[in-house]
């Protein structure tokens, strides 16, 4: 008896050790699907593939960071090294665009980046740094005098993005954003360095400037773009003057960048007024005078006569 009472008690502990074995115990269960959730593997980890248009788009941002240091400048009164902060934009601006040519790498979210861009650097820094060197005298109506170089930049670039589908590759439709920008900070570092005006003459000097040029970006004036290499023979004389005003700031820095804009602005207005009426004239000869009806002569028939009332 005693025998086959151990040997019912060892097969009880044996059948009882084997259901702890299949059943294990909960809480290491859950540990054991946690660690399994945490398993790390190296061969699942992938890179993010770098775009095209990436390559353009990094010259976009250092537009964009040109733009935010002219107003940190214009602000700590540094007017000259604002001035040269938008001109540096303005390179970023013309590489960003040559690169997403070269590279074929065109993006709706480059154009997008773009505008933004531009907006910040040749919108509210030009107009944030011509607030601050004279236009901050007249109080509240400088600011708004001086915004209207923003709200100008922006109503133009809007239009262009609207109009980018049929966009002409000979001409600008308006004064483009760099322009103006180049054409306010190279003044303003011309003048900072070179007192010419007093107090009074450069608040009206500056007035006129941004007033004009505000203008001149929403309106449909024609503007020449920069000629590629393939077409310095198809076009000569403008090929020569972009050549004659990159001369004039070679030589004269900042005063020659600014008068070369000047002839560059006052080009297109002159070319504007002159096709504007060489066209009303020529309609004007076009139209045919109107020959007058002569009454006919010839006796009128019964049928004639039958169909008058």
């Amino acid at each position: 008896m005693p025998e086959k009472a151990r040997e019912k008690f060892l097969n009880c502990a044996s059948e009882k050790r084997t259901m702890q074995k299949s059943e294990p115990n909960p809480k290491h269960a859950r540990r054991r699907r946690f660690k399994a959730k945490r398993r790390f593997k190296m061969g699942q980890v992938k890179l993010p593939r770098v775009s095209r248009s990436a390559f353009p788009s990094t010259f976009t941002v250092m537009n964009m960071l040109c733009g935010y240091g002219s107003i940190i400048c214009a602000e700590q009164r540094e007017y000259a090294l604002a001035g040269w902060f938008i001109i540096l934009a303005a390179v970023f601006d013309t590489i960003d665009g040559f690169v997403a040519r070269l590279t074929n790498s065109s993006s709706e979210f480059g154009v997008e980046l773009d505008s933004l861009s531009d907006l910040v650097s040749f919108g509210a820094a030009p107009s944030f740094l011509a607030y601050k060197f004279g236009l901050e005298q007249f109080g509240i109506w400088g600011a708004v005098l001086s915004s209207a170089l923003m709200v100008g930049s922006g109503l133009r670039l809007a239009r262009f993005n609207v109009q980018l589908v049929g966009f002409s590759k000979e001409y600008f439709l308006g004064l483009p954003t760099p322009s103006q920008a180049m054409t306010l900070s190279t003044f303003v570092i011309w003048t900072s360095s070179e007192y010419l005006f007093t107090v009074e003459e450069m608040k009206l000097a500056l007035t006129a400037l941004t007033l004009i040029l505000s203008l001149l970006m929403v309106s449909t004036v024609k503007y020449d773009l920069l000629p590629k290499p393939k077409e310095f023979r198809k076009y000569p004389f403008k090929t020569i003057a972009f050549a004659l005003g990159f001369l004039a700031i070679l030589l004269f820095q900042a005063k020659g960048f600014f008068f070369a804009m000047c002839f560059y602005i006052i080009f297109g207005i002159v070319r504007y007024v002159y096709f504007f009426f060489s066209e009303e004239i020529s309609e004007s000869r076009s139209e045919p005078a109107a020959e007058p009806i002569e009454p006919s002569l010839t006796k009128p028939n019964s049928n004639q006569l039958n169909s008058q009332p």
